[in-house]
């Protein structure tokens, strides 16, 4: 069944690696189709992988082959919630250390230019909580490239 609601992303010709790379490495993330080029278009040929179609933790995307015309930006980004230290240095370090390049206050960038925000769930929480304790923990991020939960934990208690 086609979703009612499709993230597209735009390759310039890498889809396909970017959407095995993704299903690797996020649960409930696999590549469910991959659609060939029924004719030449701008960018390619008649038979060239043109649309991948795929899930980044249960959300539904197809990558679309299109050349070099777009770039991806910050303006777009996916945000994974984590849990643990364990867990947020494990997407970070997947995604930093294939190619991709770190940012700050828990934004990446992967190997083909998709921005990556991997938040633990307790800045979350800290933000919500509003007043001085949301004050402590936004600081604390401010000075981050990844986010260290035992650092935030310790801003929210003050």
């Amino acid at each position: 069944m086609i979703p009612k609601n499709t993230l597209c992303l735009w390759f310039e010709k890498d889809a396909l690696e970017a959407a095995t790379f993704y299903a690797a490495t996020f649960p409930d993330s696999e590549v469910t189709a991959v659609r060939r080029a029924p004719g030449d278009y701008p960018s390619g040929k008649e038979g060239d992988i043109l649309t991948v179609e795929f899930t980044v933790l249960g959300i539904p995307c197809i990558g679309l082959n299109g050349g070099p015309v777009f770039k991806h930006s910050e303006a777009f980004s996916f945000q994974v919630a984590t849990d643990t230290q364990e867990e947020t240095d494990r997407y970070w370090e997947a995604l930093v250390n294939n190619g991709g390049e770190e940012s700050e206050c828990g934004w990446c960038k992967d190997r083909w230019g998709l921005s990556w925000q991997i938040t633990p769930r307790v800045l979350t929480e800290a933000m919500a909580a509003g007043g001085a304790e949301a004050k402590r923990a936004f600081e604390a991020m401010m000075t981050m490239s990844k986010i260290d939960i035992a650092t935030i934990e310790a801003a929210r208690r003050g």
